[in-house]
């Protein structure tokens, strides 16, 4: 399996090398360089089987040979295996043909755990196997720091620095990341928003010399193997649904459209997926692309859900590189005068094919705080925020639709408890292993939103953990 570059200028790459590289050098987002596709009866030779088994088998498809498949059974199999639901992924029946995939019963209680859990163990295989040492820098608007520093904390080849914008997540979200201990590990807090975070993070990679000297790598999912180890939780869904001979609609609530479009992919390998709803919030950049060929840049305005406060969705490249027929050369060109004008020109033949199985929706924070209750005196589930958002948007489709509509949960309701309790006068409680929480110490560092100073940061991190390392 070898990967190439949505920009077409960066070297091609096996597996091991897109984990460890991330962003492309010329800017642009590794993908496969061919689709692996399963048909009928391979989607039913995974019907029945536990979840890390079927991760395993299907993540194998993108790896290839650059790791036995044998490492990645054991790799998925240590991953899942202290998840808090037997089930993993666990499908909850709301109502007729609704349903919710629940994926928060991970470590830190966020889909995001789905896919770190895996990375932080195939990073330590193929560092180990190398003999190498890199340093991991992220951007999160919430969830993907504290998973990303659960699977990568203590890890003896990798040193992990993850940029949250200060004040802009929920107090939960901030101490899961800022109280871990680890001499791997530092949190800086950026006085801005997700996506200048998210730019930080690009022009830390844009500077080949920095980027050499530090060997940096990236854990967002601009990085192809986390979206390659969310496409499973999609597959499970659909095949405990009747699949491949029975089609299923999926919710999403995303920002970064990274989740999203693991589920395109399932659908590209082959799996019967009717149709894809993308859940927005106020910052409704997705939504209006889709309803109305509008991928224009707004300023970001803080929310309930603040995971999706995001107006540049870097995953969403991607998509833009298959809808234009993989020509890299008009993707680079799109994708520049995006950033130089804040509006993307996609062409209309695209929109109108993405159309044909995307819809977009949106709902604001009274909306959201309302679905929230609605749905708890209705059923007397409890969503989180980002989850309302998914869930409402999957009743918006229409009732005649025909095929059984799964909304992903992504995130565990006491994360969020401020927005529950105002929403249904309750206070939803963490787990027990994270009751301790607001007693832990924290440690970050506010920086500005300017590159010197994070560079100093990353550098500082990277050179104590080398030297302690002897090496």
């Amino acid at each position: 399996m070898r990967y190439i570059s949505t920009r077409g200028q960066a070297p091609v790459r096996d597996f091991a090398g897109v984990l460890l590289a991330g962003l492309a050098e010329d800017g642009g987002l590794y993908v496969p360089e061919a689709w692996p596709q399963l048909g009928p009866a391979d989607w039913r030779s995974l019907r029945g089987l536990p979840y890390p088994a079927l991760a395993a088998r299907l993540l194998q498809s993108f790896v290839g040979t650059a790791i036995a498949p044998e490492v990645v059974a054991a790799i998925c199999h240590d991953a899942y295996a202290g998840f808090g639901h037997p089930a993993v992924v666990p499908l909850i029946q709301l109502d007729t043909n609704l349903f919710v995939q629940e994926l928060f019963h991970g470590p830190t209680l966020a889909f995001k755990d789905m896919a770190m859990s895996v990375r932080g163990r195939l990073f330590d295989h193929v560092l180990e196997t190398r003999g190498e040492r890199v340093t991991i820098v992220g951007a999160t608007s919430g969830d993907t720091g504290s998973a990303a520093i659960e699977a990568f904390a203590g890890r003896a080849r990798a040193d992990i620095v993850i940029l949250h914008p200060h004040n802009r997540t929920s107090a939960v979200q901030r101490r899961q990341m800022t109280t871990v201990q680890a001499a791997n590990v530092a949190n800086i807090a950026i006085e801005g928003t997700f996506d200048d975070c998210q730019d930080l993070v690009k022009a830390l990679f844009a500077d080949a010399a920095f980027r050499a000297e530090m060997r940096l790598s990236a854990v967002n999912s601009i990085n192809w193997a986390r979206i390659a180890a969310q496409i499973p939780y999609y597959a499970a869904a659909a095949l405990a649904l009747g699949g491949p001979e029975r089609e299923v609609a999926f919710s999403v609530p995303t920002g970064n459209f990274g989740n999203v479009l693991a589920a395109w992919s399932a659908r590209r390998m082959g799996l019967p997926v009717a149709r894809l709803v993308v859940g927005s919030n106020r910052n409704d950049i997705l939504a209006r692309f889709l309803d109305g060929n509008d991928m224009s840049m707004r300023p970001v305005e803080p929310s309930l859900s603040p995971s999706m406060d995001i107006q540049v969705s870097s995953n969403f490249e991607r998509l833009l590189f298959e809808l234009l027929d993989r020509d890299a050369a008009a993707t680079a060109s799109i994708m520049a005068g995006f950033r130089q004008t804040g509006r993307m020109a996609v062409p209309d033949a695209a929109w109108h094919r993405v159309r044909t199985l995307m819809h977009g929706f949106r709902l604001d924070d009274p909306g959201t705080e309302a679905e929230i209750a609605r749905l708890h005196a209705a059923t007397g589930y409890i969503a989180d925020p980002h989850s309302a958002v998914g869930i409402a948007a999957a009743r918006a489709l229409p009732a005649g639709h025909g095929v059984p509509t799964v909304a992903v949960a992504t995130a565990h309701p006491a994360k969020f408890p401020d927005a529950i309790e105002r929403a249904i006068g309750q206070r939803p409680a963490l787990p027990a292993r994270l009751a301790d929480l607001f007693q832990r110490e924290e440690r970050f560092e506010i920086l500005p939103n300017a590159l010197a100073p994070v560079q100093a940061a990353v550098r500082a991190l990277a050179r104590r953990n080398a030297a302690r390392a002897g090496g």
